[in-house]
C-alpha cells in the first residue's frame, strides 16, 4: 500500500468473530421470541380454563386442550402457519427447559400429596379392583402394541424389536390420573362419599403400580445390556435409600419444634426446591426421568410438620408448577399433529381409545362387581378410574423423549388422554341416582339429607 493510499472501507477489516457481530441482536430476538409465546401460551391457557369451568370440566383440561390448538393440530392449518411464527425453532428450546421446570415442580406436589395411608388402608375390594384395572389395561396395551408394529414409523424409534414399544404402551394405558380424579371428586362433593375416598384409594394404588412398571421400562429401554440394567437399578435402590434414610431424617430433624425459630418459610422454601431440582438432576443421571426424582423428593419430604410450620410454601410451588404447566402443555401440543394422522393413523386412535376405555372400565367394573359393589357403583368406580388427565401426558412426554413411540402413536394416545378425561364429568351425570335403604325412625335433620347424600354420589 503507497503512504497517499487510503486505508481500506471498515467493512473490509478482518471478519469479527460471529459471537462478537451479531450476539446481541440475535439475543434480544430470541428473548423477545420467547416472552411473546409466554403471552399467549398464558392467555390462551387461562381462556381455555375459563371455558373449560363452564362446561363443567376440570380447568386443567382446558389448558391442555388449548396447548394442543397451539400446535400444528389446530394453529398450524391457519394461514400463514402461524404456530411456526410464534413458536420457531430458536423458541423452542427455552420453551422446553420452563415445560420441564414446571413439570418437575408438579411432580414434587403429586409426591407431596401422595398419602401412603391410602395404601395402608387398602382393603379386599380396593385391592382387587386396583390390580384388575392396572393388570388388564396392561395386557391390552402389550397385545395392541404387538398388533400395530408394523404401522410404526421405525426410524422415529430408538429400539429395534416390539419389547419396548409394548411394555410403555401397557404401561401408559395403566393409569390413572390421580391429581385429576381428585379434583372431578372434589367438585362433585364426593370426599367423604364411599365411593369417593374407594376410588381414590384405588388410583393411589394404581398409580403407584403404574410409576414402578413405567420405571422399569425405563431401564430396560435405556440398558443396553443385563450389567447396564443391574447398575440403573442398583443407583435407583440408592437413590430411594437416601431418601428414606438420610433426607427424610435430615428434614424431620431441621424441622423439630425446637427449632422452628431458626427455621423460617424462606428456608424451607430454598431447601425444597433445591431439593427437588437436586433429586431430579440425580434420577435423570443414572438414566431415569428427571419426573421420578421430584415425586420422590415430595414423597420423601415430612409433610405433616412443614404443614404446620410453614403451609405456604408447598402452595408457592405448586403455584410455580401451574404457572409453567401451559408451557409444558403448549411443548406437547407441537408435537401432536393431528391433522397429518391419515387413515392409519385414525385407526390407530380408534383402537388405542377402545382399548383404554374398555381395559379400565371392564377391570374395575367387573373386580368391584365380584367384590360385592353394586351395578352403579361398579359402573361409577369404572368411569372414574378412566381418567387420565395430565398424568398421562407426563409418561407419554416420557416415552416420546426415550423413542419408544413415534409421533403418531405419540399423537393418539394424547387425544386418548384428552377424551377419557373429558368424558368422566358426563358420563357419571347420566348414572341413575344411587338407591338409598330405607332408614328406621325420623329423618335426619339439617342439610345432608338422604337425598343430598343420593345426588352427591352421583
Amino acid at each position: 500500500m503507497s503512504p497517499l493510499a487510503l486505508p481500506p472501507p471498515h467493512d473490509s477489516y478482518a471478519p469479527v468473530h460471529p459471537q462478537l457481530l451479531g450476539a446481541g441482536p440475535t439475543e434480544a430476538q430470541t428473548a423477545g421470541g420467547v416472552l411473546v409465546a409466554l403471552a399467549v401460551i398464558l392467555a390462551t391457557a387461562f381462556v381455555c380454563g375459563r371455558l373449560a369451568v363452564r362446561l363443567r370440566q376440570p380447568a386443567v383440561m382446558g389448558e391442555i386442550v388449548g396447548g394442543v390448538a397451539l400446535g400444528p393440530s389446530l394453529l398450524g392449518l391457519l394461514p400463514g402457519h402461524l404456530d411456526a411464527v410464534l413458536f420457531p425453532a430458536e423458541v423452542q428450546p427455552f420453551l422446553r427447559v420452563l415445560s420441564q421446570l414446571g413439570l418437575v415442580f408438579f411432580m414434587f406436589i403429586v409426591g407431596y400429596q401422595f398419602d401412603i395411608g391410602h395404601l395402608r388402608g387398602a382393603g379386599r375390594q380396593v385391592t382387587a379392583v386396583s390390580l384388575s384395572s392396572v393388570v388388564l389395561p396392561f395386557a391390552l396395551g402389550l397385545g395392541l402394541a404387538v398388533l400395530l408394529q408394523p404401522w410404526f414409523d421405525k426410524s422415529q424409534l430408538t429400539t429395534d424389536g416390539w419389547l419396548g414399544p409394548a411394555l410403555f404402551l401397557g404401561a401408559a394405558m395403566s393409569i390413572t390420573a390421580f391429581p385429576v380424579l381428585a379434583r372431578i371428586i372434589a367438585e362433585r362433593r364426593m370426599q367423604q362419599d364411599p365411593l369417593g375416598t374407594m376410588s381414590l384409594a384405588c388410583a393411589a394404588l394404581q398409580d403407584f403400580l403404574a410409576w414402578c412398571a413405567l420405571a422399569v421400562v425405563v431401564a430396560v429401554v435405556k440398558s443396553q445390556s443385563p450389567w447396564a440394567l443391574g447398575r440403573l437399578a442398583l443407583n435407583s435402590a440408592l437413590v430411594v435409600l437416601v431418601l428414606a434414610f438420610v433426607v427424610r431424617p435430615g428434614l424431620t430433624w431441621l424441622l423439630a419444634p425446637e427449632r422452628r425459630r431458626s427455621v423460617g418459610g424462606p428456608w424451607i422454601h430454598a431447601v425444597l426446591v433445591t431439593g427437588t431440582l437436586l433429586t431430579a438432576y440425580v434420577t435423570s443421571t443414572i438414566g431415569l426421568d428427571a419426573v421420578f426424582g421430584a415425586f420422590m423428593f415430595g414423597a420423601a419430604v415430612p409433610r405433616r410438620r412443614i404443614d404446620v410450620l410453614a403451609p405456604e410454601v408447598p402452595e408457592r410451588i405448586e403455584q410455580a408448577g401451574l404457572l409453567l404447566l401451559p408451557a409444558f402443555f403448549t411443548v406437547t401440543g407441537l408435537a401432536v399433529d393431528l391433522a397429518g394422522l391419515g387413515l392409519h393413523g385414525l385407526a390407530i386412535v380408534a383402537a388405542v381409545l377402545v382399548t383404554a376405555c374398555a381395559g379400565k372400565f371392564v377391570g374395575a367394573a367387573a373386580a368391584a362387581r365380584l367384590t360385592g359393589s353394586t351395578r352403579r357403583d361398579a359402573a361409577a368406580l369404572g368411569i372414574l378410574l378412566n381418567a387420565r388427565g395430565l398424568t398421562e401426558l407426563v409418561i407419554l412426554n416420557v416415552g416420546h423423549r426415550l423413542g419408544v413411540i413415534d409421533t403418531r402413536m405419540f399423537s393418539a394416545m394424547v387425544v386418548m388422554a384428552l377424551v377419557t378425561t373429558l368424558m368422566t364429568g358426563p358420563l357419571l351425570r347420566r348414572l341413575p341416582p344411587r338407591e338409598e335403604p330405607p332408614r328406621e325412625g325420623p329423618p335426619l335433620e339439617g342439610p345432608a339429607s338422604a337425598r343430598s347424600t343420593a345426588s352427591a354420589g352421583a
